[in-house]
């Protein structure tokens, strides 16, 4: 990968530049997925989770209950 993004930012494409950008912002974290082999995909997965929750319980007014109820479900 570190040598793909060598030999673009060296061919002066212009079409490379997202792909370049995107290959220096995520660096450590891909390396670090291939090392690893870990990723925040639970976290991601439970944030939806609370999304849907929240969702589908609009107008609450036990906030208490609110916040209580999704964790053995979602846990």
């Amino acid at each position: 990968m570190a040598r793909w993004y060598d030999e673009a930012n060296k061919s002066g494409f212009l079409a490379f530049g997202r792909g370049t950008k995107s290959v220096r912002t995520h660096y450590l974290g891909t390396i670090h997925f291939f090392e690893k082999r870990s990723a925040n995909a639970a976290s991601e997965s439970y944030s939806a989770k609370i999304k849907s929750f929240r969702s589908q319980f609009k107008g609450v007014k036990d906030k208490a209950f609110f916040l209580f109820r999704p964790a053995p479900i979602y846990a």
